[in-house]
């Protein structure tokens, strides 16, 4: 999934990597609004469409991200796809990070805490 402001490659100030489709909006919406106020670019990478969620479909998941994207003005979002509840710090998804990290070159990444409640939070935390 991307933005329809992704229209072609560019470098971003900000990039926030959230395990799911909505940890980086309720772990810092406020801290990318600011920063799209303050003029720059910012992005949100999910890993996985959060499918063993039990709150709402992938589809449903994909729409409320489309929908927040919008909200926070962004420049852009992608979901690796990664597996929700499986992942894994291996190289297959270390190198799915490292391709985001050098397209979009950003000066500031944001990732959930190392340590969780939820063991795909810490998990992504560790990766890359």
């Amino acid at each position: 999934m991307r933005c329809k402001y992704n229209l072609f490659l560019m470098k971003l100030d900000v990039l926030a990597f959230g395990a799911h489709p909505d940890d980086v909006e309720l772990g810092c919406a406020g801290l990318l609004l600011v920063e799209k106020a303050n003029g720059k670019r910012v992005g949100i990478i999910d890993l996985t469409q959060g499918e063993l969620g039990s709150r709402g479909t992938v589809e449903t998941r994909e729409k409320e991200a489309l929908h927040a994207a919008e909200i926070l003005q962004l420049d852009v979002r992608e979901n690796l796809k990664m597996k929700d509840g499986f992942l894994q710090n291996d190289e297959i998804n270390q190198l799915k990070i490292i391709s985001v990290i050098r397209k979009y070159k950003p000066e500031v990444i944001i990732c959930n805490a190392p340590e969780d409640r939820h063991p795909d939070h810490g998990k992504s935390a560790q990766l890359g």
